[in-house]
């Protein structure tokens, strides 16, 4: 850190004031006799004054901070014998520690703030008794000298923690982003890499359940929008963080994608909990009308999750503002059916079923509209015309031209599925 840094030009300026005083060096050996009473004084202040370090279960809190309070008392010792302020190396690197310790940064600063007021009583009682002629002035220096070293120390501590966060959150989100195009892709079991990942990760216990989650605005290109899709994405989390679920997710093709785990038992002896998809409904629906989800069923394994996935995709193709969380498990098996195979169908469509939407058409959706109440009314002609509000001879007579139009008899049963898949996949 050069002269011109801003950051401690005003300290030196104080440096300075001390040693046309003669403070500097003078008072450097008392202070060296006296250190490591004040290592002990700034531990105690700090403890008795900030509660984060005692509520930490981190046990590298508390010897982390005696080592810390030998370096302050070091390093203004050093400066009083008369060197200049450096880069402050040990600061940063506390700061790095405390950043990878997730140890909040507003708790180091109020330590800060107490050690000021240890550092400057030391200061001031060192120099009263070598200098009582210029106590008065030597007194005041020390102040400003206090004050400016602990607004470096806090500066650089501030700076070098974010920045290592920064640092320390890019590495993860590199690793998640890793571990999820993994899970979502496959992987083959005998790749070690990919098990020593998985396995690190946590995702490879035997006792946890799986499912996959997908979302997307109801306008689909808002989530090109790298801010809409970081809010969905820090939304999910925010559901499941009062919760026993765990969420790895990414933006993917512009969708949220999420993989869900938790625990399906607690060992071999326990029943199996409620299940993942259905847990997660009611979080997800919290989400509101701006958001539609589908969600897989559950998986056992970390193997199945690309099928999850195009469960997931599935159930998200259902959603709708009706329906806004869509469960796989609960689509029935005609729909899947339709949705699966309506491309194949659509592609070969039979030759009728262009005339059969036409003539439909014209008669404003009563063709399909009997085949699908016939369909209701098991077969029971008599009663799908009194659902219509129509004479049964209508209901045959309808049934007539549509036989007539695809040669398929919509009284039989096996014809009548044939009618209506028909229709709904060229519909879809």
């Amino acid at each position: 850190m050069t002269d011109a840094a801003p950051s401690n030009r005003a300290l030196r300026q104080t440096l300075e004031r001390l040693a046309a005083l003669s403070v500097i060096p003078d008072v450097a050996a008392k202070l060296r006799r006296s250190a490591a009473a004040v290592e002990a004084a700034l531990r105690d202040a700090v403890l008795g004054e900030v509660a984060g370090f005692s509520d930490s279960r981190n046990p590298q809190i508390l010897p982390d901070l005696k080592g810390h309070s030998k370096d302050h008392v070091a390093e203004v010792t050093r400066l009083f014998a008369g060197e200049a302020p450096d880069d402050f190396a040990f600061v940063r690197a506390h700061a790095r520690r405390r950043a990878e310790q997730r140890f909040p940064l507003e708790v180091s600063l109020h330590a800060y703030r107490c050690g000021h007021r240890v550092l400057s009583r030391w200061l001031r009682d060192a120099a009263a008794g070598a200098h009582p002629h210029s106590a008065r002035e030597a007194v005041d220096a020390i102040a400003d000298f206090a004050i400016e070293y602990t607004d470096v120390i806090s500066a650089v501590m501030a700076s070098e923690y974010v920045a290592h966060t920064r640092l320390i959150e890019a590495a993860q989100g590199d690793r998640s982003a890793e571990l999820l195009n993994i899970l979502l892709s496959g992987y083959d079991e005998s790749d070690g890499r990919i098990a020593r990942l998985l396995k690190a990760a946590g995702y490879l216990d035997q006792r946890q359940s799986y499912c996959l989650v997908a979302a997307r605005t109801p306008i689909a290109s808002e989530l090109e929008s790298p801010e809409r899709g970081q809010r969905l994405l820090a939304a999910l989390a925010e559901l499941v963080a009062s919760v026993n679920i765990r969420l790895l997710a990414g933006l993917r093709n512009g969708r949220a994608i999420a993989v869900a785990s938790a625990l399906r038992r607690q060992s071999g002896w326990t029943a199996p909990q409620t299940s993942l998809a259905e847990r997660l409904n009611p979080l997800l629906l919290q989400l509101g009308p701006s958001v539609l989800i589908g969600v897989s069923a559950d998986r056992p394994s970390t193997a199945s999750i690309p099928k999850a996935l195009r469960e997931a995709s599935a159930a998200l193709d259902f959603a709708s503002a009706d329906r806004r969380v869509v469960l796989f498990s609960t689509l029935p098996v005609r729909s899947l059916l339709v949705h699966a195979g309506g491309e194949y169908v659509r592609s070969a469509a039979p030759v009728w079923i262009e005339a059969l939407l036409a003539a439909d058409a014209r008669a404003g959706g009563a063709l399909i509209k009997t085949l699908t109440t016939l369909a209701d009314a098991d077969l029971n002609v008599q009663l799908a015309g009194r659902r219509l509000g129509v004479h049964p001879n209508t209901v045959y007579a309808r049934l007539l031209r549509i036989q007539d139009m695809t040669g398929l008899d919509g009284r039989r049963h096996h014809d009548l599925v044939e009618l209506l898949l028909a229709v709904e996949c060229a519909r879809v």
